[in-house]
């Protein structure tokens, strides 16, 4: 039987202990529970054991990526190999990371949107063109980037996971301490990319966003995007990289915030 978005949000299980169906709810995002991914703190617990001992959010950034350069190589560059050996393609989430910021249907979205898909649970509704059943060629098309051998080398989940908890851990100790919401905004020129969930009159609407989803911090920033404003109270939980998480990575340019999806009350302004 075919199943369309619609009635199929995500995944019966995850990473991350709560219910697929409520992480995907507005009603979550009003009232954000606790989220981590399973085991990940326990397995890099030196790793965070030594964040606790850091000074500063610089110290914590520092700390950070040598940790990521000393357990999956990254200092090298993206091809390793001995001299006049061939070289192979070493996957990081900075190129993931890059590719999202020039393409968000690109592969690098596609392995990104997966990772949430199985972490969160959450379906993407959107990867070059609406998702909405499976199976059908879009979905095929999904399926064959997210998990092309490219990018699933050098522990990509993984890193993805510690840079998850690492933003968590930034937010809760150093960068929006008791903090539960963002003001964030999103500029679209229509709707293609979104499912319109409620919309009790012009300026308010319940929205499903991709599973994973670009929010700016800059209303201004947003407007270069699109004629529609979406505003949106994003959960702090919800938040995978944004901005001031690192002092150099490829999103520097425009303050993106990557955010886990689902449904989203939003107000909607129009330029």
């Amino acid at each position: 039987m075919s199943l369309t978005t619609e009635t199929f949000k995500g995944h019966s299980t995850n990473l991350v202990g709560v219910p697929t169906g409520l992480l995907a709810s507005p009603a979550f995002n009003d009232y954000p529970l606790p989220l981590s991914i399973n085991g990940v703190r326990e397995m890099n617990r030196q790793f965070f054991e030594g964040l606790g001992k850091t000074g500063s959010a610089d110290e914590a950034a520092d700390l950070f990526e040598g940790y990521m350069n000393m357990l999956f190589g990254l200092d090298g560059g993206a091809l390793v190999g001995d001299e006049g050996a061939k070289r192979r393609f070493r996957s990081s989430y900075r190129r993931l990371l890059e590719g999202w910021g020039f393409d968000s249907n690109g592969p690098e979205g596609a392995v990104l949107k997966g990772w949430v898909e199985s972490r969160f649970g959450l379906l993407p509704i959107f990867h070059k063109e609406p998702l909405r059943r499976f199976p059908s060629p879009s979905w095929i098309t999904y399926v064959e980037e997210k998990m092309s051998s490219r990018f699933h080398n050098n522990s990509i989940s993984l890193q993805l996971d510690i840079l998850y908890e690492f933003c968590q851990w930034m937010l809760a100790r150093w960068l929006m301490p008791g903090k539960k919401h963002v003001t964030l905004y999103r500029g679209i020129n229509g709707f293609h990319e979104h499912e319109i969930i409620e919309r009790p009159d012009k300026r308010h609407a319940v929205i499903r966003q991709n599973n994973l989803v670009s929010f700016s911090a800059s209303r201004v920033v947003a407007d270069e995007f699109g004629d529609y404003i979406l505003e949106a109270q994003v959960p702090v939980v919800k938040i995978l990289f944004f901005n001031d998480l690192l002092a150099k990575h490829p999103l520097k340019g425009e303050g993106e915030y990557l955010v886990i999806g689902g449904d989203y009350r939003v107000n909607v302004s129009y330029f």
